[in-house]
């Protein structure tokens, strides 16, 4: 593990373990989560902007050339809970519809963006399953969903190597969701 100066601002607001990844343990999760795949995909659809770094590996490991992106905005004025989420960027449902997707992202904190990307896929008639990095069930607001795959189980704030050295002001424009 790397010896990394401490962040402007490390946790969210509520006050938990932070655990900094290494390049090498992204990779050993993008190979615990490669032998999991049922099935083949048509595509994946990268999360952003957590989802873009895995994304990128795992459609790289497995000869997807279909990528696709969508971003989704819970404004913070609002209760976590309570917010309406907004499609800053998604595809179009002709790309969607009657494919089979692998959904990805990062982590799968409360599962908001997940679950809301997941209802818009559903409602176009894709076929999809999810992959992250990490899953932190406990803190799901969705009892009995969850993703698909995941490279392994935390209760910590994760930082990737990607966020790494990244200013506060930059890290906290679009908060984790």
């Amino acid at each position: 593990m790397h010896h990394l100066p401490p962040l402007s601002n490390p946790l969210p607001q509520h006050d938990i373990a932070r655990e900094v990844l290494n390049w090498n343990e992204v990779d050993m999760l993008i190979d615990h989560l490669l032998p999991q795949f049922q099935g083949e995909f048509d595509g994946i659809l990268i999360i952003t902007r957590g989802g873009l770094v895995p994304g990128g590996m795992l459609s790289h490991a497995m000869g997807i050339k279909h990528v696709l992106t969508a971003s989704v905005y819970f404004p913070n004025e609002v209760n976590q809970k309570l917010a309406w989420p907004t499609f800053i960027q998604f595809p179009p449902d002709t790309l969607l519809t009657n494919r089979r997707l692998l959904v990805v992202d990062d982590i799968w904190a409360n599962g908001r963006a997940l679950v809301v990307v997941q209802g818009r896929l559903a409602a176009v008639g894709c076929e999809f399953q999810t992959a992250v990095l990490h899953y932190r069930h406990k803190s799901n607001l969705f009892p009995g969903l969850g993703p698909t795959y995941y490279g392994a189980i935390t209760e910590r704030y994760i930082v990737y190597p990607w966020e790494v050295g990244l200013p506060a002001f930059i890290r906290g424009a679009f908060p984790t969701i």
